[in-house]
Order: structure tokens, then C-alpha cells, then sequence
């Protein structure tokens, strides 16, 4: 375990290598699992200030579940979450000609619409971040759907930490991702 600050990092996001592979598992984060992605209070506000200039960029069925039960639900797990559609893909999902399922607020945000990137958790994942009282725990999280992403990493040497760079730095900051890269290096040299 790496401890910097309050967030104890577990060693599998050093050691274990991931790189996404759309073509593989076309998305399937987005679609699988219990609930929506994981949202702060912070992001929860963004969502309903955001999603008027984001609507044009969904699937019709995602702008129907949101405007039904809004811009975010809940979860006995997570607390605040996307909607899902049929209890499974994000309402927020967008769909290409070859299946592969994206992100509508990435979207927008890449063509310039808004400043928010996506929900941190989606930008962060396969890391998990639980938080206690006193620390938070960064955790790689295993997921079958991500197998592609695992054999992808391997074949091109990229650790987990280093694959999620950008929004590591956007969730911490440069200097925790300096730390972190520099506590890495050390440990496999």
C-alpha cells in the first residue's frame, strides 16, 4: 500500500497494467453492473445546471429516463448515481454506427459545449475511491468486462495509475500524481 496524504493507494494500481480497448469490449462499463456511475454532491449540481446544453448529444431513451427521474437517482451503495435505462446502460450513454458506447457529456464537453469532462468516477475507473472519516481508499476495482483492457495493458506495459494520468491529476492534483509516479518508479527499478 501507498500512503500519500489522507489516500491509501492499494499497490494492485502500480502493478496491475490496463489500457481500454473499445473495440473489444465496446463500452460495456457504461452499460453493465447495478446501478449508474457513482456522483459527488458537486457533480450532482453540475448535471442539472448542464444538462439542457447536453440533451441534443443522448439517446432518446436516456433523455426520457432522466427526465423522469432526473438528472441523477440514488443507490443503497454509492449514494448519488446516473440514471440507467432498463436497469442497465447510462442514461448519459451515446451509441456509434459499431455498437461502441460512449459518453454524451464527453462528448459535448470535447466539442466545446461544457467544461465538465464526465462524472470523475467514469474518468477514473477501473479505479474506485471509497471514502472513510480520516482517508480515502484508491482501489483497482476487477471487472470482467474489462478483460479486453487488462490483456491491452499488458501488451503495451501501462500501469493503471499511468493509463488514468488525467483524471488522477484532475481528481488530485498535479503534485499527488508526481508523488505517486515517482513512488512507483522506485519500486520497479
Amino acid at each position: 500500500m501507498i500512503i500519500i496524504d489522507d489516500k491509501y493507494i492499494s499497490d494492485e494500481v502500480i502493478e496491475e497494467q490496463f489500457v481500454c480497448n473499445l473495440s473489444a469490449c465496446k463500452g460495456a462499463c457504461c452499460v453493465a453492473g447495478d446501478c449508474g456511475a457513482p456522483l459527488d454532491k458537486t457533480e450532482v449540481k453540475t448535471l442539472k445546471k448542464i444538462y439542457p446544453q447536453i440533451k441534443s448529444y443522448l439517446r432518446a431513451e436516456g433523455i426520457q429516463e432522466i427526465e423522469h427521474t432526473g438528472t441523477n437517482t440514488t443507490d443503497d451503495e454509492y449514494g448519488y448515481v446516473t440514471p440507467i435505462v432498463n436497469k442497465g446502460i447510462c442514461a448519459y450513454a451515446t451509441i456509434d454506427d459499431h455498437g461502441v458506447v460512449g459518453c454524451g457529456i464527453e462528448k459535448a464537453y470535447n466539442d466545446g459545449v461544457v467544461d465538465f469532462k464526465k462524472p470523475i468516477s467514469c474518468h477514473l475507473y477501473p479505479i474506485r475511491i471509497k471514502k472513510y472519516e480520516t482517508f480515502e481508499a484508491v482501489n483497482y476495482d476487477r471487472w470482467d468486462v474489462c478483460k479486453p483492457a487488462c490483456k491491452n495493458g499488458k501488451t503495451l506495459q501501462v500501469p493503471v495509475y499511468r493509463f488514468l494520468k488525467d483524471a488522477l491529476i484532475r481528481k488530485y492534483g498535479t503534485e499527488f500524481y508526481e508523488v505517486l509516479d515517482k513512488i512507483a518508479r522506485k519500486e520497479h527499478e
